[in-house]
């Protein structure tokens, strides 16, 4: 009987179920494992909420969260208040070293700007509707939101004279009636603020009559803006691809005054100043002009600072298509050769009128650089010249200016030269010009008139080799400050 209620026991769970097709003892096998999983993770529910619990008892509550927006540390959100605010830390911009920067103090402020022994220091306290105020800096003066939206009606769009990836410039003009632009940056992931911080370094205190001079900032809520003296002709981008007729107001004579001043203020970024100053956007559009044609070199949001003790810094490849060095756009290795090849792209741009990269022209002249190394390589530098120039320079002048411009452009960078050495090549070509100018102003008939021209010529001849000379003089070495 025992026998037989076994055997029938096995038979009924060796039975196939409806489950797929499984045997009974299997089903029953994986109900009873599924039942234990399911209680060991019921367990550990427990055990993870009773400690959970356990552990709020012993924790002090956090406290709640700042609801202002976190500020970067490197300029330091400036808001006006009417009540007596605690303290709270102060921006600082230091003077007096090599390196003048931007720095984030965590001193308490008092609203007043106060020296220190070695270190001249600005401090902005809570204070915003008073300015423009000298900075104390012994540069520059701070301006507050207000005065700027006066100066430039309210930031309005007839005012915008320049737009950029970083920012809007506007035409303005102060209470006192100077003319300014306004640089309004746009604050894309901090951008803002790391090229105030750039521009306030590099052109702070640097006062060249080839670079466009800084007047003042302002730091206000979420606005930084950079006030610079108005440059009222344009830019030389412009001028060179404009719309300006078939006859370009820019001689030759224009142009190598460009060519010259655009060199000297470089040559003092690169050399007259420690650190030295890497511009990083050399390009024409970056030249502005005055009524008399003179050169002002502008933006220097892209611009890094270089100390004497190192010969390039790494970074990330920034600038404009056409006039990037190739071994920093390879490598991201950055010095003042990068500006020189640049500035080599300038010259060729402005003698040429063509733009570095122009995907209008015939197959073969695109590239600005390589048509013009075919066109001397076929003793052919006279067709290189702008169509609109109204007068043609003496040959020697010309090939001596476009000898320079392909040293510039060398892929060896070691073997472009210096800014300075350059500077001196082209002061040479502008006496060459002058010679070349006094030999076409020889006419004479008559004695008489011989005469009478020649004390002209002599009067002229003392006129030109003054200029001359003084354009030589201006940037020796030692005088580049």
């Amino acid at each position: 009987m025992g026998i037989y209620n076994a055997a029938s026991f096995n038979a009924e769970l060796s039975k196939q179920t409806s489950i797929f097709g499984l045997r009974l003892w299997v089903v029953i096998g994986i109900f009873l494992g599924s039942l234990i999983v399911v209680v060991l993770f019921l367990l550990s529910l427990c055990l993870t909420s009773r400690r959970r619990s356990s552990s709020k008892h012993h924790c002090p509550k956090p406290t709640a969260p700042s609801a202002s927006p976190p500020v970067s540390k490197e300029i330091q959100e400036i808001a006006p208040c009417h009540a007596a605010p605690p303290p709270v830390p102060e921006i600082q911009i230091e003077m007096g070293k090599a390196e003048h920067r931007v720095v984030y103090s965590d001193r308490q402020s008092s609203g007043e700007s106060r020296g220190t022994t070695g270190l001249e220091t600005a401090s902005f306290g809570s204070s915003g509707n008073v300015g423009p105020e000298v900075s104390h800096l012994g540069w520059g003066r701070w301006y507050t939101l207000r005065d700027l939206e006066v100066a430039t009606n309210g930031l309005c769009e007839e005012n915008v004279i320049g737009e950029g990836g970083y920012g809007i410039v506007y035409r303005g003009v102060l209470g006192d009636g100077t003319k300014i632009a306004v640089k309004n940056l746009l604050n894309n992931r901090g951008q803002a603020e790391r090229e105030f911080k750039v521009e306030v370094e590099a052109i702070g205190r640097v006062r060249h009559k080839n670079l466009v001079r800084l007047l003042g900032y302002c730091v206000e809520g979420a606005y930084r803006m950079l006030v610079y003296e108005y440059v009222d002709n344009g830019n030389l981008d412009q001028w060179l691809h404009g719309e300006v007729g078939d006859v370009s107001p820019l001689t030759w004579n224009i142009r190598m005054n460009i060519i010259l001043g655009t060199a000297r203020g470089l040559a003092y970024l690169h050399e007259g100043l420690e650190p030295k100053v890497v511009h990083r956007d050399v390009k024409s559009s970056n030249i502005l002009l005055d009524g008399q044609w003179n050169p002002r070199v502008s933006d220097f949001g892209l611009a890094k600072l270089l100390c004497s003790e190192r010969s390039y810094v790494t970074t990330r490849v920034m600038g404009t298509f056409g006039y990037v060095a190739p071994e920093y756009a390879c490598t991201g290795m950055l010095n003042e050769k990068s500006d020189i090849y640049s500035f080599g792209i300038l010259i060729m741009e402005i003698i040429t009128g063509r733009s570095p990269v122009d995907y209008s022209r015939p197959q073969g002249e695109v590239n600005l650089v390589e048509w013009l190394k075919n066109m001397v390589g076929e003793r052919r530098a006279e067709a290189v010249v702008d169509p609109k120039l109204p007068d043609m320079p003496t040959p020697k002048a010309l090939k001596r200016v476009l000898l320079v411009a392909l040293r510039c452009v060398d892929p060896d960078a070691t073997k472009r030269p210096r800014m300075g050495n350059l500077l001196h090549t082209l002061e040479a070509d502008d006496l060459l010009f002058c010679d070349g100018h006094r030999i076409r102003k020889e006419p004479s008939n008559s004695n008489h008139e011989s005469q009478r021209v020649g004390n002209k010529k002599f009067e002229s001849e003392n006129e030109d080799a003054g200029k001359c000379e003084s354009s030589r003089d201006y940037l020796h070495p030692t005088r580049w400050r």
